[in-house]
């Protein structure tokens, strides 16, 4: 489905570019658009190498364990169903703690692990827990304290201050996690009463 979307996307685009004249701009970005998206990914492995080194440390070092307990009022608040000392809220520790340091593509690993976790704790396979849909509208909501990808990127393209984005991202931060975690507890008790 989202294929077909991003399809009509892109075709649509195309045909606006050559009815406004605008078709040069369109074979302009085709040829020089995937050297610098690639430019971008080569600059952003060696952040992501590092945190995923630091974080499989921070695990075998009991640290993710550690994280997870300091983490425990507000995980008994946001994931009730998980039980105390499950192995999954080691993985959300870490996988918020990355992307809160905004080094989300480094934590996509904790996150499948998370998942996976949590998955063992659903009786029916086919259906999403109400602690996997809860960490899932953590993810979306783009916990960041500290964007560390954007300002790599926003440095390597030469703004003045590539830091000046931190209080809009924290600011973005409060009101989306917020608002994601207050729409998912009115669906999850309408979701209930049915």
């Amino acid at each position: 489905m989202m294929n077909r979307i991003w399809g009509v996307f892109i075709v649509v685009g195309i045909l606006f570019s050559f009815f406004t004249g605008n078709g040069e701009t369109i074979n302009n970005e085709i040829i020089n658009y995937p050297s610098e998206i690639l430019n971008i990914f080569l600059s952003m492995i060696p952040l992501m190498v590092i945190w995923s080194g630091i974080m499989n440390i921070a695990k075998e070092a009991k640290l993710l364990d550690k994280m997870a307990n300091l983490m425990m009022p507000l995980f008994k608040i946001i994931f009730p169903d998980i039980p105390k000392g499950h192995e999954s809220l080691g993985y959300i520790a870490s996988n918020l703690t990355i992307n809160m340091l905004g080094i989300h593509n480094a934590s996509t690993p904790f996150g499948l692990k998370a998942m996976r976790s949590l998955n063992e704790l659903n009786k029916n396979k086919k259906v999403a827990t109400r602690s996997m849909i809860t960490f899932l509208v953590l993810n979306t909501s783009g916990v960041t304290i500290i964007a560390t990808d954007i300002i790599a990127i926003r440095s390597m393209y030469g703004a003045v201050n590539p830091t000046m984005i931190l209080s809009t991202t924290i600011t973005a931060t409060i009101i989306t996690t917020i608002f994601g975690l207050v729409i998912d507890r009115i669906l999850y008790k309408f979701w209930r009463k049915k």
